[in-house]
C-alpha cells in the first residue's frame, strides 16, 4: 500500500508539472516553434524535448528571455563547474589524473581509434559514390543559404581553429628531430626522414581527421533540414531509437556534447593565448609574457566573439570567417613567393604522391610492437645496431602522444564542428556536402602544412649548416665576466655552461670563439645585437636563420615569419591578427553550438543565452589560467580528449543511423514497417519525459523482467527458439545457453583461486551471446523485420536480457497483428497487456511445448 501511494503521488506530481509546463509554453507567444516543411521519409516528427521558457512581462526587460532544456543546461554546468574547480584548486593532481586517463585510453584502445577512423573513411567514400549521394539536405526545392566561398570559409575556420598556426611549422619539425619510429633508424637518409615528417603531419590533418566532422555534420543536416528534428547531437540517433532521443538518452548525449565542446574551446583559447602572448613579446619586448597579458588577450577575444555570436551566423560569424580565410591565404602565398618557391612547389607535388602512396599502410599502423616496449636479443639474431645506439626501436609512447592525441582531439570536437557545419549546409546534396567537408579542406590544409612545414624544415637544415645549435651556455655568467674582465679572453675553464659540462654544441661554439681570440666583451656585444642574449648561437642577427629545434613551440611560427627580411615584422603582425580572428571564429561558433545544444536545437537561441555561454567560456579559460596555469589547461584538454573514447563508440552507432536514414529517404526502408513490439531501451524509462509517468507501470514491469532475464535469459530465449525454429529446438537451446551462462559466472568465481580462467569465462560469454544473436536473427526473419546479423550480435553482447525480453514479447502468438503506427496510438494499453502476459516466468509452458511436439 505504501508503494502504491508513493507511485500515485509521483504520477500526480509529474502530471501537474507537465501540465504547468504546457500552459506556460502555450502562453509564451515569443517562443519559436515554427519548423521547416517536413519532406523526409518519416512523415513529420514532433519535438517532445523538455523545455523551460522564461520571459519577463516588463517591456524594459524584453531582452531577458530564456528558452532552454533544464536537464542539459544544469547538469552540464554542474559537471563543468566540478571539473574546473578540481583543475583550479589541485592543478597538479588533476593534470596527473587526467593524463593517466588519456594514457590508459591510448594504450588500451589504440586499435579502436585507428580501426574506426579507417572504417569511417571507407564508409563516407562508399556513400559518396552510392545512389544516396543525391539526397538533398532539406526540402527538394531548397537552395544553399550561403555561396560556396562563404560556406567553405565558415566550415574551415571552425574546423581547424588555431592549430594551423600552432602546428604549421612545429609539427613537421618535431617529427624530423624528435624520437619516432623513423628517426630511430640511423640508416634512414635525412631527406627521406624529412619527407616522412611531412607525411605524418598530412596524415594527422588529412582525410582521417575531417571524416569525423563529415559523418556528424551529414547526419545532423539530414535529420534537421530534411526531417525537421532539432539541430542537436541527439537527433543523430533518431533512425535507431526514435522518440527516445527526447528522453534521458538524448539528453545524456547532449550533455556530453556540451561538456566536450566547452572544454575543447576553453583549452584552445587558453593554450592559444600563450602563443599570441609569445608573438606579441617577440615583436615588442615591453609586452611581458605572463598571466596579466594573457588575461587581457583572453577577454579581448571573448568580447569580440561575444559581439559576433550576438549578431548571428549571417553577419558576425560569416564575415569574420571570410576574413580568416583571406588572411590565411595571403600569409600562405607570401611565404610561397618569398621563400624558395620551386622547392615548395616540388615538395607539394612530391608530398601529395607520397601521402596517397602510403595512406593505407600509415592509416592502419598502430605501433603494435613499439607499445610492447624495448625489444631484446637483436644482436643475438645478427641484427645491426650502430655504435651509440642501444636499440633501433621506436619509442613506446609516440603513438599515444601524437596520433591518438589527434584522433581524440578531432573526435572530441566533432559535436561542435559537426553541428555548426550542419547548421550552415541547408540546401546542399550529400555529395556536395562530402566534397566540401572532405576534399576541399584537405587540399587547402595540405597546402598550408607543406608550405609552412617545408619552410621550417628548410630553415632548420640551413641553420645547422651555418653552425647554429642548441647550446647550454649561461649568458648571464658571460655578461658578469664581461663586467669583471671585459678584455679577458674566453676560456672553457671559467664554468660558462649552465650545467657542469658543456654539451657538444656549446663546446663547438666556444672553441670557435676561442680560436678567433674573442673576449667576453666581444661576446656580450654580439649577443646584445640579437635583442635577447639567450638567442646567441641559435639565430642570426638578421633573423634570416634560426635553429627552430632550440625554440619553444609557440615561437617557431614567428621565427619563420621574421626570416623574411623587411617584411618579417609585417608578416608576424599579420599572423597575430589572423590568429586572433581564428580564435574568435572558434569561440563564437562554439558558443552558438553550446547554446543550441542547451536549448534543444533552437534555431535562434535568445541573445541573453548566447551572451551567457560566451562569458562562461571566457571565465572558464581565465579561471584555469590564473589558478593552475598551463597545467590546469592541459588537464582539461586531457579530459576533453578522454571523452573521445565515448564519442568513438557513438560515432560507430551514428554511421549505422546515417545509413538507415538514407535508406528511409530513398524508400529502401519503411520506418513504419514491421518491428519488435519492445525496443531494446524500453526497460530503462527512456520514453520522452511526458510519457514516463503514463507508461510508468508497464516500464516498471519491463525493468523487472530485464533483471530476471539476467539469470533466466536461457529459458526466455529457448521459448522464442521453439516458436521460430520449431519445438524440437527448445531443450538444445536451453541447455546450451544455461551451460555457457553458468560457466561465465562460475569461471569468474574460480578466478579467485585459479589465475587466468577469466579468459575462458569471457569466451563462454561470447558463445552465449552468439547463440542469442543467432536466435534473434531468425526471429527477425520470422517477423519480416529488417536488420543485420552484426547488429544482432552487438546488441546481444551489450544487453542480452533486453534482447531476450524483446524476442519473447514479439513472438508470442497473437501479438503481431498491429502495424507500428497503430501500436503508437495505443502504446500504454498494448504495452501493459503484453508485459502482463509474461510477467510470471514459469516452467509450466515446457510441458505444453512438449505435448505440442508430440
Amino acid at each position: 500500500q505504501a508503494y502504491n501511494c508513493l507511485i500515485h503521488f509521483y504520477k500526480r506530481f509529474i502530471s501537474m508539472y507537465l501540465e504547468n509546463s504546457e500552459n506556460s509554453q502555450a502562453h509564451n507567444t515569443n517562443q519559436i516553434t515554427t519548423k521547416k516543411p517536413l519532406t523526409g521519409g518519416y512523415g513529420g516528427v514532433e519535438d517532445r524535448s523538455t523545455w523551460v521558457s522564461l520571459k519577463l512581462s516588463s517591456k524594459y526587460l524584453q531582452w531577458a528571455q530564456l528558452s532552454f532544456n533544464p536537464v542539459v543546461t544544469f547538469v552540464s554546468l554542474a559537471v563543468i563547474l566540478a571539473f574546473v574547480l578540481w583543475a583550479m584548486l589541485l592543478p597538479d593532481q588533476a593534470n596527473t589524473e587526467f593524463a593517466h586517463w588519456k594514457s590508459w585510453i591510448g594504450l588500451n584502445f589504440t586499435w579502436l581509434y585507428i580501426g574506426s577512423q579507417d572504417a569511417w573513411a571507407v564508409f563516407i567514400l562508399f556513400v559518396y559514390f552510392s545512389k544516396y549521394s543525391n539526397i538533398k539536405l532539406g526540402p527538394d526545392d531548397s537552395k544553399p543559404e550561403y555561396n560556396d566561398a562563404s560556406w567553405f570559409s565558415m566550415l574551415f575556420a571552425c574546423g581547424v581553429s588555431t592549430g594551423l598556426f600552432f602546428y604549421g611549422v612545429a609539427e613537421p619539425l618535431y617529427h624530423y628531430i624528435g624520437p619516432n619510429r623513423y628517426a630511430s633508424d640511423p640508416t634512414m637518409p635525412d631527406n627521406k626522414l624529412a619527407q616522412e615528417a611531412i607525411n605524418l603531419t598530412l596524415y594527422h590533418w588529412g582525410l582521417h581527421g575531417w571524416v569525423v566532422y563529415t559523418i556528424v555534420g551529414l547526419n545532423l543536416a539530414l535529420m534537421a533540414h530534411r526531417e525537421g528534428l532539432p539541430l542537436t547531437m541527439k537527433s543523430c540517433f533518431y533512425p535507431l531509437i526514435g522518440d527516445k532521443i527526447f528522453g534521458w538518452p538524448g539528453d545524456l548525449v547532449d550533455i556530453l556534447s556540451v561538456i566536450a565542446t566547452l572544454f575543447g574551446v576553453c583549452t584552445s583559447l587558453g593554450l592559444g593565448t600563450m602563443q599570441i602572448n609569445e608573438g606579441l613579446h617577440l615583436m615588442n619586448s615591453d609586452i611581458t609574457v605572463g598571466r596579466d597579458s594573457q588575461l587581457i588577450i583572453i577577454w579581448s577575444i571573448t568580447v569580440v566573439a561575444t559581439c559576433s555570436v550576438l549578431t548571428g551566423v549571417n553577419y558576425g560569424i560569416r564575415r569574420i570567417s571570410e576574413f580568416c580565410f583571406c588572411f590565411g591565404l595571403v600569409l600562405m602565398l607570401c611565404v610561397l613567393f618569398l621563400d624558395n618557391t620551386v622547392f615548395l612547389l616540388n615538395l607539394y607535388v612530391q608530398s601529395m604522391g607520397y601521402y596517397f602512396q602510403w595512406l593505407i599502410q600509415l592509416g592502419f599502423h598502430s605501433d603494435a610492437f613499439e607499445q610492447l616496449g624495448p625489444s631484446a636479443g637483436a644482436e643475438d639474431r645478427g641484427r645491426f645496431i650502430p655504435d651509440g645506439f642501444v636499440t633501433t626501436d621506436g619509442p613506446s609512447g609516440w603513438m599515444n602522444g601524437w596520433t591518438i592525441f589527434y584522433w581524440g582531439w578531432w573526435i572530441a570536437w566533432c559535436p561542435f564542428v559537426g553541428m555548426f557545419i550542419a547548421k550552415i549546409s541547408l540546401g546542399r546534396t550529400v555529395k556536395e556536402f562530402i566534397a566540401g567537408t572532405m576534399a576541399a579542406p584537405v587540399i587547402y590544409v595540405f597546402m598550408w602544412m607543406i608550405i609552412f612545414g617545408g619552410a621550417g624544415l628548410k630553415m632548420e637544415r640551413e641553420a645547422a649548416l651555418n653552425g647554429l645549435c642548441c647550446h647550454n651556455i649561461d649568458m648571464g655568467r658571460v655578461f658578469n665576466l664581461s663586467i669583471v674582465g671585459p678584455s679577458s679572453l674566453i676560456s672553457l675553464d671559467d664554468g660558462l655552461c649552465a650545467t657542469k659540462d658543456c654539451n657538444p654544441c656549446a663546446a663547438s661554439l666556444l672553441a670557435r670563439n676561442i680560436g678567433d681570440g674573442m673576449t667576453y666583451e666581444d661576446l656580450k656585444r654580439e649577443a646584445q645585437m640579437l635583442g635577447k642574449p639567450e638567442w646567441w648561437g641559435k639565430t642570426t642577427v638578421s633573423r634570416n636563420l634560426t635553429r627552430l629545434s632550440c625554440r619553444k613551440t609557440e615561437e617557431m611560427w614567428f621565427d619563420v615569419m621574421m626570416s623574411y627580411g623587411d617584411l618579417g615584422s609585417f608578416l608576424s603582425g599579420f599572423s597575430l591578427i589572423s590568429l586572433v580572428l581564428y580564435f574568435v571564429t572558434s569561440s563564437d561558433s562554439g558558443s552558438l553550438v553550446i547554446d543550441c545544444l542547451a536549448s534543444n536545437g533552437h534555431p535562434e537561441p535568445p541573445r541573453l543565452q548566447r551572451l551567457l555561454w560566451a562569458l562562461i567560456e571566457g571565465l572558464t579559460a581565465s579561471a584555469l589560467l590564473v589558478a593552475g596555469g598551463k597545467q590546469a589547461l592541459t588537464a582539461l584538454q586531457a579530459m576533453s580528449i578522454a571523452t573521445g573514447l565515448i564519442y568513438t563508440i557513438l560515432m560507430c552507432i551514428a554511421c549505422l543511423s546515417l545509413w538507415r536514414a538514407m535508406q528511409v529517404e530513398v524508400g529502401d526502408l519503411d520506418p513504419s514497417g514491421p518491428s519488435f513490439d519492445v525496443d531494446i531501451l524500453d526497460p530503462f524509462f527512456t520514453d520522452p519525459f511526458d510519457q514516463v509517468v503514463s507508461n510508468f507501470s508497464s516500464t516498471s514491469k519491463l525493468l523487472l523482467q530485464f533483471l530476471l532475464n539476467l539469470v533466466l535469459a536461457p529459458l526466455t530465449v529457448a521459448k522464442t527458439a521453439s516458436r521460430v525454429f520449431g519445438v524440437s529446438s527448445f531443450w538444445p537451446v536451453l541447455i546450451s545457453l544455461s551451460f555457457f551462462l553458468f560457466m561465465f559466472i562460475f569461471l569468474h568465481i574460480l578466478q579467485l583461486a585459479v589465475e587466468g580462467v577469466w579468459a575462458l569465462a569471457w569466451i563462454s560469454y561470447i558463445a552465449f551471446c552468439s547463440l542469442v544473436s543467432f536466435v534473434r536473427s531468425r526471429a527477425r526473419n520470422h517477423l519480416n523485420i529488417p536488420g543485420h546479423q552484426l547488429e544482432d550480435l552487438c546488441l546481444s553482447l551489450l544487453l542480452y536480457p533486453s534482447v531476450a525480453l524483446q524476442m519473447e514479447l514479439s513472438t508470442v502468438p497473437g501479438n503481431r497483428q498491429e502495424t507500428k503506427t497503430e501500436k503508437l496510438n495505443n502504446n500504454e494499453e498494448a504495452g501493459e497487456e503484453k508485459v502482463d502476459s509474461i510477467v510470471n516466468i514459469s516452467m509450466d509452458t515446457v510441458p505444453a511445448v512438449a505435448r505440442e511436439e508430440g
